[in-house]
């Protein structure tokens, strides 16, 4: 029987805009159905954004994500209106900021979180409903790559600066539905692969504003592939038949 071999750097290139079209797909049916109802409850967007951007981090008891993974996160934004942003959510009361930078939530904003995970746990059982043997199978093959990236991380001194160190691992509370696992998990995954992308267009001599207007070309092409390369490091945990049974159920899963 003939056998189709994927390379890690290969696979990381098929997977991202399969990764990219599922999470999305949950963050707008999050959006849509229950969850921008949630954030005009506490204030509105401008009371609940960056929660929802780091809401795997700071929903955790005693969660952070200090001030070099914020900038890192926000890396393609103007880091003054970010700050703006922040004292407004900070005025607001659901996000408190430490003299080092590093934001937590407060009371008010770890209940947002908790109704959050509620919302997102509703509508993707919706979302992928009849698909559950795909999601728990991705689950765990996002939980296997997830674990191999931090230790991968650990091993080259690499867990500072970068969105993804500020992100992982998601928090996973006991009873946490798969659906939100699977999304949680394609998020983090998501910036594991925009630190590759940030590394290999830095190698390059770009900045976070030029390669935002760096159009389609060999010189894009070339970057992509040196992210392929960079974000490769943890398909090596997966054999074959894995890497080819997750594109497959990625795209499977409707959204």
């Amino acid at each position: 029987m003939n056998t189709v071999e994927l390379a890690p750097h290969r696979v990381a290139g098929l997977l991202a805009p399969a990764v990219d079209r599922v999470f999305r797909a949950g963050m707008l049916a999050g959006r849509d159905c229950g969850g921008a109802e949630l954030s005009q409850r506490y204030g509105g967007v401008t009371a609940t954004g960056f929660l929802v951007d780091l809401r795997t981090r700071l929903a955790a008891p005693g969660g952070t994500v200090d001030g070099a993974g914020f900038a890192a996160i926000t890396r393609y934004h103007d880091p003054v209106v970010c700050r703006r942003t922040v004292d407004k959510q900070v005025a607001h009361g659901m996000l408190h900021r430490r003299r080092d930078g590093s934001l937590s939530a407060t009371e008010r904003g770890a209940a947002f979180l908790t109704e959050l995970y509620q919302v997102h746990a509703e509508v993707t059982e919706e979302l992928w409903a009849g698909h559950d043997e795909r999601v728990s199978r991705l689950v765990a093959l996002l939980g296997r790559l997830l674990s191999y990236a931090l230790v991968l991380a650990d091993e080259k001194g690499d867990r500072g600066g970068s969105a993804f160190a500020a992100m992982a691992p998601p928090y996973e509370p006991d009873g946490t539905p798969a659906g939100v696992l699977l999304l949680n998990r394609l998020g983090t995954l998501r910036y594991h692969r925009a630190d590759a992308h940030a590394d290999a267009w830095a190698a390059a001599g770009h900045t976070a504003s030029s390669i935002t207007a760096l159009p389609a070309g060999p010189e894009r092409l070339a970057i992509e592939l040196e992210t392929d390369r960079r974000a490769a490091g943890p398909y090596s945990v997966l054999g074959a038949d894995e890497r080819l049974t997750m594109l497959a159920d990625l795209a499977a899963l409707p959204g």
